[in-house]
Parts: C-alpha cells; sequence; structure tokens
C-alpha cells in the first residue's frame, strides 16, 4: 500500500536529520545553502538525497525487492560508487598522465549490491530527460542503451585479463564525451594557479578571496602535522616524484551540494619543480558517513576502514584505475575526537559533463552507452584483480552469472524502475519543498 503524503514527508525529514543532523548543527548557513540547491528542481533534490534513496532500498524501504533477481551473495558485496546520478561523470588525469572520461566523485563509495549503482544513475536520468520534456518511450530507450552497454562491457571483461586497460579517452570518446575530454586537454595547471594564487617575493600562497579562512597558529600546525601524515599513505611509486614542501594552508568551504558541514583545508605545495608553474594545491575535506553503509551491515566492511577518509580514499583506489598519484588520507584531532579526512589534487584537467549541451536524443544516444561502459569499468576493476584485498570475487563472473544471459529482463527492471523512482523523486521534491518552507528541519530556517 503505498505511504501516505504525511508518512512519505515524515520519511523524508526523518531521513535527512538521521544522515545531516550533526553537520546541520555545526553550520546550519551551508544546509541552508544545500536544501535551497536542492529545492531549486526535481535533480537538484534528488543529487543532495542519496540517503533517501538508500532508505528506500534498503531493509523494509519501499524498493527493497526491486532487484533481489539479480543479486546473490557474491554480487550484494562488490564496490560501488555509492551515488551514481548522471552528473557524476567527467574527466581525470590518471597517473600515467592520460586523460580519461569516467566517473568521478567517490564520497559516497562503499560496498552494496552492483545493481545499486545502476537503479540510481538510471532513476536519475529518467528524472533529467524529463525535465528536457522528452517523451517516456524515449526515456525508455535511453535507460535501455545504458544498461545494455553496461552488460557488453562486463562480457568483455570476461574475455580479457587485464581489467584496467580500456578507457574512454582523446581515441576511443564521441559527441559529448569527447567533448570533455577536449576542454580538459585545454586548460593549464598556470591558468589554475593563477585563479586560485597570488605571487610574493617569487613563492606562491593563496589568495584572500571568498571561500578562503587564513587559519590560527595552533589549528595551522595541526593541519602540517596531518597532512604530514598523510605522505605515509601514498603508494611507495608515488612518493619520490614530487616536492611536498608546504608553501600554504587554508582553510575552506564551499565544495558542492553534497558537502555542506564538511570541514576542509587546501594545502598549496612546491610540487613537481621549484618553478611557479609547476605548484600542486590539495584538497584536505573532512570524510562523511557512505550513503549506502547506512543499509549495509557487514562487520568485515566496517572494520576495514580506520575513518571515513580512509575509506573514499581505499574505495576510489579500487574503482578508479590509474587513480590520481595524490589520493590519500590523514587525520585531525576535533572537539568529538579524532576525525578522518580524504587528500587529493585539485586538478586544473577535470571537466565534468555538460548535460546543458545534451539534450536531444540522437546526441544521448551516443553519449548513454560510454556511460554504461564507463561504469562497468569501475565494477570490474574493484574486483579480486586490484590491489584491495576486501572483495575477492571477480565481478565480471558475479554480474555474468547474476543476469545468467537475460539482459532483457534486466533492462525491463532497469526501464520500470526509471520511471517509477522518477515519479517518486519528482512528488518528493515538492514534499522537501514544503517541509522545509515550513520549517519542518529545526536547525535549518528556511529564512
Amino acid at each position: 500500500m503505498p505511504a501516505s503524503t504525511d508518512d512519505r514527508t515524515d520519511l523524508i525529514v526523518t531521513t535527512l536529520l538521521k544522515a545531516f543532523e550533526p553537520l546541520m548543527v555545526a553550520d546550519p548557513q551551508g544546509f541552508r545553502t544545500k536544501f535551497r540547491k536542492m529545492a531549486r528542481d526535481p535533480f537538484a533534490f534528488y543529487r543532495g538525497s542519496a540517503c533517501l534513496f538508500y532508505a528506500d532500498l534498503g531493509e523494509g524501504g519501499a524498493y527493497a525487492d526491486v532487484d533481489h533477481r539479480w543479486v546473490d551473495d557474491d554480487s550484494s558485496r562488490v564496490w560501488i560508487q555509492g551515488d551514481l546520478h548522471a552528473e557524476n561523470f567527467g574527466t581525470y588525469l590518471d597517473a600515467d598522465g592520460r586523460l580519461v572520461f569516467d566517473v568521478n566523485d567517490f564520497d559516497e563509495a562503499y560496498l552494496g549490491h552492483w545493481t545499486w549503482d545502476l537503479l540510481r544513475f538510471v532513476a536519475s536520468l529518467s528524472l533529467l530527460c524529463w525535465q528536457k520534456a522528452l517523451p517516456d518511450d524515449v526515456i525508455d530507450d535511453l535507460v535501455g542503451r545504458y544498461v545494455r552497454a553496461y552488460l557488453e562491457q562486463i562480457e568483455h571483461y570476461r574475455g580479457v585479463d587485464d581489467d584496467s586497460q580500456w578507457a574512454l579517452t582523446l581515441e576511443t570518446a564521441q559527441g559529448a564525451a569527447l567533448d570533455a575530454l577536449r576542454r580538459a586537454k585545454m586548460s593549464t595547471r598556470f591558468e589554475m594557479l593563477e585563479s586560485m594564487t597570488v605571487v610574493e617575493d617569487y613563492r606562491r600562497r593563496f589568495a584572500d578571496v571568498g571561500g578562503v579562512r587564513r587559519l590560527e597558529a595552533d589549528e595551522e600546525e595541526r593541519v602540517r602535522a596531518a597532512f604530514a601524515a598523510y605522505l605515509d599513505t601514498l603508494p611507495p611509486q608515488h612518493r619520490g616524484t614530487v616536492t611536498f614542501d608546504v608553501l600554504d594552508v587554508v582553510g575552506r568551504s564551499g565544495f558542492g551540494i553534497g558537502s555542506a558541514g564538511l570541514p576542509a583545508y587546501s594545502v598549496l605545495i612546491e610540487g613537481f619543480t621549484q618553478a611557479l608553474d609547476n605548484d600542486v594545491v590539495l584538497s584536505m575535506k573532512q570524510g562523511n558517513v557512505a550513503a549506502p553503509s547506512r543499509v549495509v551491515h557487514d562487520e568485515r566492511g566496517a572494520a576495514y576502514f580506520d575513518h571515513h577518509g580512509h575509506r573514499t580514499a581505499i574505495s576510489q583506489r579500487a574503482l578508479q584505475a590509474h587513480a590520481d598519484r595524490f589520493l590519500g588520507w590523514t587525520s585531525l584531532e576535533g572537539a568529538e575526537g579524532t576525525v578522518g579526512y580524504v587528500v587529493s589534487q585539485v586538478s586544473p584537467y577535470e571537466a565534468d559533463l555538460s548535460w546543458d549541451e545534451v539534450s536531444e536524443p540522437a546526441d544521448l544516444e551516443v553519449l548513454l552507452p560510454q556511460l554504461g561502459r564507463a561504469t562497468a569499468k569501475i565494477h570490474c576493476v574493484a574486483d579480486s584483480e586490484s590491489d584491495q584485498d576486501l572483495v575477492s570475487v571477480s565481478v565480471e563472473d558475479a554480474v555474468g552469472s547474476s543476469v545468467g544471459g537475460d539482459g532483457d529482463a534486466l533492462v525491463s527492471t532497469m526501464v520500470e524502475f526509471a520511471r517509477d523512482y522518477s515519479r517518486r523523486a519528482r512528488e518528493d521534491h515538492r514534499l522537501f519543498v514544503d517541509a522545509f518552507r515550513g520549517g519542518a528541519f529545526e536547525h535549518v530556517a528556511p529564512a
């Protein structure tokens, strides 16, 4: 029996409070900004409410059985990105210096059903395409193209020995994915540094602009000590390629819709050489509870990580072939005890997929199969052959066994879910806006 409007509103408010209340208390203004962004349209709400999605898919949730046919013990505990919506794709410069178009943003990465990434993506695709006023039958076809490409790439990986070599690059990408790679190629480190820093006495420091906070001496000392500890988490082959002398440290804010209330710092280091245009900016951001972990009850997985920063970095290394050489983790002592941080490079070569420029079915038909293959890639590189030992199965074999050659049935499941959850998200957005405007979140006043 469908939940009543009041019951659904209660679930939305309760789930968001359970996930974020400590951060709301710590940064009510940051969450007011987050909630304003979520109120903008249904897709923005969907982006900011991964915790609600997993409340629906977890045990006892309204959609808990949607994928029961497609998972078993092996395929229910694999590495997943955790928040795979349509805007979490873009470019990065891998550790080998190659520009790659791939899944990005691993803040919510964890263990879970392989289907959860697909379900979250197809619902977001349906929602985004609805906002572009595309007809239902066109959206259904696009969902099918994504899922079939995913399955085709799974079969590709079942037939090769090395899961890490296939990639969407300047040589292989098409359409909007290729456009993003070309934009990234035109970027330069010097241009990024000029936008964030100033040079005084032949030495760079961060510019004192909006979003930058100068640190008191004791806080700066603790951040520098945490940075020194981070160096021990880097793979040995990457430690000797960079000069890690710290030039400046500042506090930061405004990392995006999903990071409200999370303390963050920027660290400027000497970089590859002493030349001013080779300095490197690193982000040191507090890790947060991964949304899937709220519904996954796995003691081995929970015990594997020292903290959420550690979990974020390890998950990204598992899911991303040839990950950023600067990716690591550290911790800081705070008022509530030891808090984990993930450290990564702020790269000039990151360009997000621009959905504003992709609206016509013909363009989407080129793009969606590439996104399906990229999704299969992150799942298959993060298995028994990667450099972690938490997932011990071959994901491509586990998924192939779960599907059992019945790809059409999986497509039907995904199409039906995409349609239904897109409608659910549109209604949830309306309920959220009414609840927010009505003062339902006591720590975050609407005005």
